[in-house]
């Protein structure tokens, strides 16, 4: 007797796994914790009921990489094995293999135009103008040349037209370009992230699309002037950053859009702040207050008051830097919401502890200051590592301001030790300043020892 083949696929059989990590909370809260957490390391995840319920099933035998991404995320160590999925490659050969199977579901593997976004972001993080011309068609002989003169018609090849896959490129690259910078700061990524911004600019003012594509485009534009702005604030390249902040604010006032606008506000800001302008921070953070207050998200007013803050302690008027705080905190303990910019999620406790030290080493309020570094760095997730050595080199400083000599040494030392992975430009200023401070101090064993590690460090850059 002859076996036959079935005629379907057979049926999938339940990720008993999933259902249990999910516990007592509904498929809703559950999707609602799955985007958070994908908010806390930059990624974009549509999860709903609909798609807890289909892993669940496993009707989704293996997610795509974003969702890996999160999952491992809010799992650390935990294989998608241990997730009860099925590996990669076997639903790979389901998807590829010949047969009377059914194809994979939609979030099995990759969307089909997944691969095509891969090789957009590679594009916008390292490819130059060129090569990005070449791949959107823009790049032909008759537009190389100049047309010839009094033609007022040249022939010349239509744009290429462009929509949401080139948009979700640049959206992609912003996100990246913030993993990135959280891991390793500024200094190595700033030219890339510049030639990224350049290529955005290319395809919202050189290529033909709808309105509503424009509008995104406009948006990841912004986003990416803001996020090369960032980079080159962290690497000391001050004068950069403010131009690229204009930049982006050209570009939201264009776009009539608030939320690029108060994002532009917030970063200026901080750059104000960090260039000795305080006024001008005060200015900005309190325009980004006005731009923000349409967006219903009260983090983000947070964060602004908190620049005001920041503002009004280098201006030395407690009371008002007081009642920014007291502001910011308020606002922030009303907890997120999904009006939250995606671009927020480096701002939890542990930020909010950090930027309160900054201001109260400005008011010259040591022992409050250092409590609330300590406080930032417990708080601190260990992917963040920028911050983290932001914080410990914070830290430094503020016992140093309080006369702990060895106390300072110890965690001037301790930042030190992150720069072979973190590289910022900023953070390696606080530390030169904390070690010609004590310099006249090297009979301090720990003194001693952190100036030579200190050195070494240095050395290696």
């Amino acid at each position: 007797m002859t076996a036959t083949r079935p005629d379907g696929p057979a049926p999938a059989a339940p990720n008993t796994v999933m259902r249990e990590l999910r516990g007592d909370l509904s498929p809703g809260e559950f999707a609602t914790a799955v985007r958070r957490a994908a908010r806390e390391i930059g990624e974009h995840v549509s999860c709903d009921a609909r798609y807890v319920g289909r892993v669940e099933a496993g009707e989704i035998r293996c997610p795509n990489y974003a969702y890996e991404r999160v999952f491992r995320h809010m799992w650390p160590g935990r294989s998608l094995a241990d997730l009860g999925f099925a590996p990669r490659t076997a639903v790979r050969r389901r998807a590829t293999g010949g047969g009377p199977a059914a194809p994979p579901p939609l979030d099995d593997l990759h969307r089909p135009d997944e691969e095509n976004d891969d090789v957009r972001r590679r594009t916008f993080l390292s490819g130059g103008p060129t090569a990005l011309a070449a791949a959107l068609g823009l790049d032909g002989p008759a537009q190389a040349a100049a047309p010839p003169p009094f033609d007022p018609r040249p022939d010349l090849p239509a744009p290429r037209k462009v929509g949401a896959a080139e948009v979700r490129g640049v959206e992609q690259a912003v996100r990246e370009i913030r993993l990135l910078d959280d891991a390793v700061g500024g200094d190595t990524l700033f030219e890339r992230a510049g030639q990224s911004l350049r290529n955005a600019y290319l395809l919202l003012n050189d290529s033909v699309h709808s309105a509503a594509t424009e509008r995104r485009l406009q948006a990841g534009a912004g986003e990416l002037a803001i996020s090369v702005g960032w980079l080159a604030h962290d690497s000391n390249r001050l004068m950069d950053a403010r131009s690229f902040y204009s930049e982006a604010l050209a570009t939201a006032r264009m776009a009539g859009d608030a939320a690029l606008e108060a994002h532009v506000f917030c970063n200026s800001a901080f750059l104000a702040r960090d260039a000795g302008r305080p006024r001008e921070a005060l200015r900005a953070a309190q325009a980004g207050q006005a731009a923000a207050r349409r967006l219903g998200s009260a983090r983000l007013l947070s964060l602004l008051s908190m620049r005001e803050a920041g503002g009004w302690a280098l201006l030395q008027d407690r009371a008002a830097c007081e009642q920014a705080l007291s502001r910011a905190y308020a606002l922030f303990d009303r907890g997120g919401s999904g009006a939250d910019p995606e671009w927020m999620s480096f701002f939890g406790e542990a930020e909010l502890a950090g930027l309160e030290a900054q201001c109260r080493a400005a008011l010259g309020e040591w022992d409050l200051a250092s409590e609330r570094a300590r406080q930032a760095i417990a708080l601190q997730q260990p992917h963040f590592v920028r911050n983290r050595a932001l914080y410990t080199a914070e830290l430094a400083h503020d016992r140093l301001g309080r006369g702990d000599l060895r106390g300072a040494a110890e965690h001037a030392d301790a930042a030190t030790g992150l720069l072979a992975q973190v590289r910022s430009a900023r953070i390696r200023g606080m530390l030169a300043h904390t070690a010609g401070r004590l310099v006249e101090h090297r009979r301090v064993p720990e003194v001693q020892r952190f100036l030579e590690s200190y050195r070494t460090a240095v050395a290696a850059a």
